[in-house]
């Protein structure tokens, strides 16, 4: 979900890059110097998903994984999409700089919003309410990541109503393939390293 740069308004590119600004410094605080490792492979998996593409009108579809970061990161999910996005930008022109903040806000706070509403779902001990926590979280962020690009687009000018309305149903079976992935990550991660979801929790 790359915003192409020269679309968006100032007044919303200036509120997407004082949300960034905050989000990163808060999760920034909130990150371990032992997790920085592991803030770096989820960046890393999160550069590399997104890097394959279908370009729709001003924005584009792809696999996120904001989801599955949220989960694991919590709110250090937005320092690493931020990083993300800022290499993808720099190295083959996805997005762009001036839609940076944007664009990290687009993606970033879903993230935080689902780890902060089905965290504990997924944690669960009964194994549907885990799965059913997991693709809440997986589908739920797909999902309110369109809902964002898509105001972010419709509050800059009504002239791109129709590929706001567009990029929300191009997204819909983004959002199941998600919500199994992290259903199955969750699922991987609960199995033979536990403590990686459980301390996410506790900070």
């Amino acid at each position: 979900m790359h915003i192409s740069e020269g679309v968006l308004s100032a007044q919303v590119l200036i509120a997407g890059g004082a949300i960034a600004a905050a989000g990163t410094a808060i999760g920034i605080k909130k990150m371990d110097y032992d997790k920085v490792p592991e803030v770096a492979v989820f960046a890393s998996a999160f550069f590399v998903a997104s890097l394959i593409h279908v370009p729709i009108g001003p924005s584009s579809v792809h696999l996120i994984l904001n989801g599955l970061m949220g989960l694991v990161l919590g709110w250090t999910a937005f320092p690493a999409i931020l990083i993300a996005l800022l290499l993808q930008a720099v190295l083959f022109q996805f997005g762009g700089l001036t839609t940076l903040g944007v664009n990290t806000v687009t993606m970033a706070v879903p993230a935080i919003v689902c780890y902060l509403l089905f965290h504990r779902l997924a944690l669960s001990k009964k194994q549907w309410l885990s799965i059913t926590g997991s693709f809440a979280c997986g589908a739920g962020a797909v999902f309110m990541g369109a809902v964002l690009v898509a105001t972010a687009l419709v509050t800059t000018g009504e002239a791109f109503a129709p590929a706001a309305k567009l990029i929300l149903l191009a997204h819909l079976p983004v959002m199941a393939i998600e919500g199994i992935i992290t259903v199955l990550c969750v699922k991987f991660l609960r199995r033979v390293k536990p403590e990686i979801l459980e301390a996410t929790y506790a900070r």
